[in-house]
C-alpha cells in the first residue's frame, strides 16, 4: 500500500509549492486516480511518490518503507510508466522486458510469464524482436507498461497510461489495471481521460494549484459526475 503525508514541494525559484499538504492513501486491492488540468501538480506528486524529486515537507511509505530513508526496498515495490513512456529504442522488446526485469530482482518465471503471456494479452508478442526504435507510438507505451510490471510490484503507478493507446487496447489496459489491484497490489494513476477513471478507480483525488481539492469514494458514489466536478472545482464555464 502507499501512504503519502503532507506532502509538500517546491522547486528551485519558484516562489509557490507545486505540491502542497498532500495526505492520501492507496490500500492493497484500490485504484486511485489523480485527476486536474495541465500544470495542477499531478506528476509533481508521482514523481516524488516514486523517489524521482526530493521534497521539503511530509513522508511517503510503500509497503512500510520509506521512500527518502529506505529509498532501494521503496522503490523495488513500485512500478513506474512515465507521462512521456521512456524507453531504451536501442533495444529489442524481449530485450527491455528482460533487462527492466533483471533492475527490480525479477525471477526468470516472472520474466518469463511477461514475455509469455503478458505480452500477448497486450498484443506486442509479434513485436518482441524488434528495436524499439521501429515501434509506432501506442507499441512503445505497450512496452513500457509491460516493463513496469514485469517484477510484479507491490504498487504500481503510470502517469496518463492512456496517450497514444487505441479504444481497444485502452479498454484492456482498464480491465487488467482492476485485476492487478484485485491481486493483492495497489494502482495510482493520473489521467486526463475522465471516462476511464469512471471506470477503473475505487477513488478519485481531483487536484488544484498543486493542493487536493476534493476525494471522491467511487464504491460510495458509482455514478459521481466528474466531469461536472472538473469544471466546478477548476471554475470552467460553458463555452
Amino acid at each position: 500500500m502507499l501512504v503519502v503525508k503532507n506532502l509538500s514541494k517546491k522547486y528551485p525559484k519558484n516562489e509557490k509549492f507545486s505540491a502542497h499538504n498532500i495526505t492520501f492513501t492507496v490500500k492493497t486491492g484500490e485504484v486511485v486516480g489523480l485527476v486536474g488540468s495541465n500544470g495542477a501538480g499531478k506528476s509533481t506528486i508521482i514523481k516524488s511518490i516514486i523517489g524521482v524529486l526530493p521534497f521539503q515537507e511530509g513522508e511517503i511509505q510503500v509497503d512500510g518503507y520509506d521512500i527518502v530513508k529506505q529509498s532501494e526496498q521503496a522503490k523495488k515495490r513500485i512500478g513506474y510508466v512515465p507521462d512521456d513512456h521512456s524507453v531504451y529504442e536501442k533495444l529489442t522488446g524481449r530485450e527491455y522486458v528482460n533487462y527492466m526485469g533483471s533492475l527490480y530482482g525479477a525471477t526468470k518465471g516472472q520474466k518469463k510469464y511477461a514475455i509469455d503471456v503478458l505480452a500477448k494479452q497486450f498484443n506486442i508478442d509479434y513485436a518482441l524482436d524488434t528495436q524499439i526504435a521501429n515501434y509506432s507510438h501506442g507499441m512503445k507505451q505497450k512496452i513500457c507498461l509491460l516493463g513496469a510490471i514485469t517484477h510484479n510490484p507491490s504498487l504500481w503507478i503510470l502517469d496518463e497510461p492512456m496517450v497514444g493507446l487505441d479504444p481497444q487496447t485502452m479498454a484492456l489496459l482498464v480491465k487488467y489495471i482492476k485485476n492487478y489491484a484485485k491481486s493483492n497490489r495497489s494502482v495510482l494513476f493520473s489521467s486526463h481521460s475522465l471516462d476511464t477513471v469512471q471506470k477503473a478507480c475505487d477513488s478519485v483525488i481531483f487536484i488544484k494549484h498543486g493542493e487536493i481539492a476534493r476525494i471522491v469514494d467511487m464504491k460510495k458514489n458509482p455514478n459521481a459526475d466528474l466531469e461536472k466536478m472538473f469544471m466546478e472545482i477548476n471554475e470552467v464555464k460553458d463555452v
